[in-house]
């Protein structure tokens, strides 16, 4: 799917962000609503397709007891500690982050059960972990 969608719709890329969104709705639509898929039985998807009963609430609201704190990420992205911004991204817009101090002026946040990366309370540059939701795969042996 991501080929043909990358073929349909972007090779030549369209002359304005406008017109790139015009073609990925075409395309959405051809792909749902006209083009059957083999893996269906030359169905369309929306001949399938089947809403869900249960009603997505979004995430209960985030504590973090065992953290020195728990801050809301502003809508720019950012959390305020001590009268300073620390960035972390606009994705955590709305939610809350448990901040805890791991050294003299070091301090780790962490979002649900991930840690994000590490600050220190006098730049509040927020060094980032290694991709925390990445996969969990163990280096291949040398044998």
């Amino acid at each position: 799917m991501h080929l043909t969608l990358k073929t349909e719709t972007t090779k030549p890329a369209a002359n304005n962000v406008l017109q790139q969104q015009e073609r990925f709705d075409v395309f959405v639509k051809r792909f749902n609503h006209e083009r059957p898929h083999q893996a269906l039985g030359m169905k369309v998807p929306a001949d399938v397709y089947v809403l869900s009963a249960r009603v997505y609430r979004g995430l209960e609201e985030l504590t973090y007891p065992f953290h020195d704190a728990t801050i809301t990420v502003t809508q720019c992205g950012r959390i305020c500690f001590q009268n300073s911004k620390v960035s972390l991204s606009q994705v955590f817009a709305g939610q809350n982050v448990g901040v805890t101090q791991v050294g003299e002026r070091i301090w780790l946040v962490a979002f649900m059960q991930y840690d994000l990366g590490y600050f220190d309370d006098e730049t509040c540059r927020l060094e980032p972990i290694e991709n925390p939701f990445g996969p969990k795969v163990l280096p291949m042996s040398s044998e």
